[in-house]
């Protein structure tokens, strides 16, 4: 779960708020604050988490949180850490496309990290799956409303070229995330998942 925040983090302090690419849920809000208020990621991490937490809480009681509320403390960690120290890798805004994958890659492999841990990466498990419970809409729908509801408040601060870009850092995290967290593992990396689900169906 370190690895993964250590990864993850990495990712998201040295490409996509250099490049000006976001993400989708939690993570593209952290972006958000970060540009528009000037919240240090390491600051604006455990506070979407905790508003998420509370909806959650609320939404679907306390038996999800587990090891999730857990990973915000060491992804504020690494926040902190990353921030206090030069960018490490070099800048690729001339290389958007490049910095898009690239992105994605971090985020999944990081995230997907997380996952395999059975905690979550953010507290857009809480936020979705509460979404789920109130709408009935399928899961699947409900993460991708949190992500292009991110999206779409970045376009202001972010070009609509860019936002291109950062559908590009979607669409790989996400499958990647799966890959990672159930490879060679027949999918035992969704403990989270199922103990949520078997909560929400008890």
């Amino acid at each position: 779960m370190a690895l993964g925040c250590g990864i993850l983090t990495f990712g998201m302090h040295n490409i996509h708020q250099v490049v000006g690419i976001t993400e989708g849920g939690v993570l593209g809000g952290i972006l958000l604050l970060n540009h528009w208020f000037g919240l240090d990621a390491s600051i604006a991490s455990p506070v979407l988490d905790v508003c998420c937490y509370i909806v959650g809480f609320i939404v679907l009681g306390a038996g999800f949180l587990g090891w999730s509320a857990v990973s915000s403390v060491p992804l504020a960690l690494f926040y902190a850490l990353w921030e206090r120290l030069p960018h490490l890798l070099p800048d690729l805004s001339a290389w958007p496309l490049v910095a898009a994958v690239l992105g994605g890659l971090f985020v999944g492999v990081g995230a997907g990290l997380v996952v395999r841990a059975g905690a979550s990466a953010g507290g857009d498990d809480a936020l979705a799956l509460s979404i789920h419970k109130l709408t009935g809409l399928k899961l699947a729908r409900c993460y991708l409303f949190t992500d292009l509801t991110a999206l779409v408040l970045s376009l202001s601060y972010i070009p609509l070229g860019r936002i291109a870009y950062s559908l590009v850092t979607v669409f790989i995290s996400s499958p990647l995330i799966d890959f990672v967290a159930s490879f060679g593992s027949g999918g035992e990396g969704h403990g989270l998942m199922r103990r949520i689900f078997r909560k929400l169906r008890g």
